[in-house]
């Protein structure tokens, strides 16, 4: 049945968990072009840090850019833990928590929080992420 959830297919599973490494790695390693190659053009994002829903990538880039120019923003480091693949045969979610070392002109922070990420089945390249939420990790 379409959009039932299963056990991941385990080539599946690898592959999201390869997509969600390169988004990770690229990510965390301040490799900005890499990072958002990783998502669709028309992905969307929803982040607590923000007012409203983010409605494309190059809206995204766009906020990143700022970020960097107007605040010094930078990421230092992401790790990624606790992770999980719902495979929904086109799409599939991939969530975790994930710790991320960030620079600012305010100085170095650690940051906790949980992300979702859904992957679509892109014809030509792979799995692209098409939208991601981010909150803050519940206090232990």
């Amino acid at each position: 049945m379409a959009g039932t959830v299963h056990a991941p297919r385990p080539d599946v599973e690898r592959q999201i968990l390869e997509a969600a490494d390169r988004l990770v790695e690229a990510f965390g390693g301040g490799r900005v072009d890499e990072y958002f190659a990783c998502f669709h053009p028309r992905a969307t994002f929803v982040f607590y840090t923000t007012d409203c829903r983010l409605e494309s990538t190059a809206e995204w880039r766009e906020l990143w850019d700022s970020l960097e120019r107007d605040e010094g923003f930078r990421v230092l480091e992401c790790r990624s833990r606790r992770r999980r693949v719902q495979d929904l045969g086109e799409t599939a979610v991939f969530t975790h928590d994930v710790e991320t070392r960030v620079s600012t002109n305010a100085g170095e922070e650690i940051l906790h929080e949980r992300e979702t990420i859904v992957f679509a089945r892109g014809e030509e390249r792979g799995w692209l992420a098409v939208h991601e939420h981010l909150s803050p990790a519940a206090e232990d």
